[in-house]
């Protein structure tokens, strides 16, 4: 797997913490940081995500890919699956997550909750490298909730 971030560089009067990522997939996306009053010149210009947000915005997509997977593979009739994540940081850097929860909104048809909080244990301690490498400095919690439809 590879990827290439660069840097936007300077843009008008100010410099600029924007950064362009290019995946080993071909795909690109943006990241920036946030503006910084104190020291503009260390500040982004709220442009895109923030690096750390896209790190947790992967953790979400891993996991919902697998629940998705699983359900599906043992026949369920699920229609859609969103996660919404929080997430609390270190006060002092390394700014690492200390913790993370990951609340599932499972939809389906005859959709039990066992087979949904088994598809997700089985990501969250199996499958789901994402969220299995940030369990290695983050306390990682789930809930869900389901949806007939």
């Amino acid at each position: 797997m590879e990827c290439t971030v660069s840097w936007t560089g300077a843009t008008g009067a100010r410099s600029a913490m924007g950064f362009v990522a290019e995946t080993g997939s071909g795909h690109v996306l943006a990241m920036d940081g946030a503006p910084d009053s104190l020291k503009p010149e260390n500040g982004g210009q709220n442009l895109a995500a923030r690096p750390m947000e896209l790190l947790l915005a992967g953790v979400g997509g891993c996991t919902a890919y697998d629940v998705v997977l699983i359900l599906k593979r043992g026949r369920h009739d699920v229609r859609g699956c969103s996660v919404k994540l929080s997430a609390q940081r270190a006060e002092s850097d390394p700014k690492v997550f200390t913790h993370i929860n990951l609340h599932f909104t499972v939809t389906g048809r005859g959709l039990a909750a066992l087979p949904v909080e088994r598809a997700i244990a089985l990501s969250h301690e199996k499958y789901c490298s994402a969220s299995i490498m940030l369990g290695k400095t983050a306390e990682i919690s789930t809930s869900f909730a389901l949806i007939e439809g």
